[in-house]
């Protein structure tokens, strides 16, 4: 979107032409986003691809030198989710082709896992290409320790992605990926001691990975809707099993008190962490899980007091700046949910951040704070999100624009 256009959407909303941009708003996001992301794939040569997380930006690339080329694998099942709800399934199933790929062809590892990053581009024989850049100021080849890694969640997202893959098209290749991806998960991540759930997964690099003990809210979130579309689709006692394993640690956080989540629990395993939130550990239990109770819908007032960064949502508590992907998620949950009055609003605050060709910042703000640290080795909580072009970000506008629940594939009811 270019400044004039930014500028008319502003002086629309100031001078009380709001109700009316707002009605075409939706569909003309709808429209935009998955433009950008058929595109994104389409211009690959054909085969399985993964999308670059940060593409270039007005043809520069990504000031940041570790974000260049970078295919994360959350961002790409998004995409893939979103593609599907888009009715591009050819370019929805070259990512989920660029999955499978991944469950077989791990340069190192041979147990299914997959990273939470990868290069981006055509995908193909003989392995997965790992992401990476060369120093000049090391003469070496650096990799980001965090990109090789396995976290949970991110296996959980992949899943989602291969199963609603093969709802849309019944190739049983994508159910076994499915299958393979979460029985990792089951056997590498489960801690039994109370409350009992899935941990982090595994940081570092090959040979000198270290499990991470912590329990994520909205990794377990992750891990009872992929459990649960995996039994929806071919029934076993176990998936049903692991589906309620995820979602009792998922109701074990929830503070009635405050009417919110907690965001997990600490390197222990079984003290939860009251201190910090997360927007997506809030809201995507309304969505994701089957028939939520309806106390947890008191979480919306909680991320309006705690969470509200200008028009839209931010990150974490008392963020520091809009978070365009969370103001996306909390378009879809409050819609899917009933709450169209809710979602509306931020509509025109999602259409307002388009990069350029379709793409939405990840924020407006040069960067914006999570709260949380990357990884063990961090000396800082140094997860941000920055003021560039995101895969992410546009997966989620698409998604909630379509009003397609990417926890199940299930379309917005009427």
């Amino acid at each position: 979107m270019n400044g004039f256009l930014r500028g008319v959407i502003g002086m629309l909303l100031i001078s009380g032409g709001a109700s009316a941009f707002a009605a075409t708003a939706r569909p003309q996001l709808a429209a935009m986003t998955c433009a950008a992301l058929d595109r994104a794939v389409a211009s690959q040569p054909a085969g399985p691809v993964l999308v670059a997380s940060y593409p270039p930006l007005n043809g520069q690339p990504a000031p940041i030198l570790a974000l260049r080329g970078v295919a994360f694998t959350y961002d790409n099942a998004l995409a893939s989710i979103a593609l599907f709800a888009c009715g591009k399934a050819e370019s929805a199933r070259r990512i989920a082709d660029a999955l499978v790929f991944a469950t077989k062809h791990d340069p190192e590892y041979q147990d299914g896992r997959l990273r939470n990053a990868y290069a981006a581009g055509p995908v193909g024989s003989p392995s997965m290409k790992l992401p990476g850049y060369w120093s000049t100021e090391r003469n070496a080849w650096n990799q980001d320790a965090y990109q090789v890694s396995s976290a949970t969640g991110n296996q959980a997202w992949a899943a989602l992605a291969l199963l609603e893959a093969f709802r849309q098209s019944g190739e049983a290749s994508y159910l076994e990926a499915a299958r393979k991806v979460l029985h990792w998960s089951q056997e590498n991540t489960y801690d039994g001691q109370s409350p009992a759930g899935f941990s982090g997964g595994y940081y570092g690099y090959f040979t000198q990975q270290v499990q991470q003990n912590w329990k994520s809210t909205e990794h377990n979130v992750d891990l009872a809707a992929a459990w649960s579309a995996l039994d929806a689709v071919a029934p076993d006692p176990g998936s049903a099993q692991q589906a309620r394993i995820a979602r009792q640690f998922v109701a074990s956080q929830w503070d009635a008190g405050e009417g919110r989540f907690l965001i997990g629990t600490g390197a222990d395993g079984k003290t939860s962490d009251r201190v910090r939130s997360g927007l997506d550990a809030q809201i995507w239990p309304l969505i994701a899980l089957q028939d939520p109770p309806k106390d947890w819908r008191r979480v919306f007032a909680f991320i309006d007091h705690a969470h509200r960064s200008g028009d839209g949502y931010g990150f974490n508590r008392d963020p520091d700046g809009l978070w365009t992907e969370g103001t996306a998620q909390a378009a879809a949950v409050a819609q899917l949910n009933g709450l169209s009055d809710k979602a509306q609003p931020l509509w025109s605050v999602l259409l307002a951040q388009e990069a350029g060709d379709g793409w939405l910042f990840a924020t407006p703000a040069p960067r914006i704070s999570t709260g949380l640290a990357i990884g063990p080795d961090s000396l800082t909580n140094d997860f941000f999100y920055y003021h560039l072009p995101h895969l992410g970000a546009t997966a989620w506008a698409a998604i909630a624009a379509t009003g397609v629940n990417p926890f199940t594939g299930s379309p917005e009811a009427n």
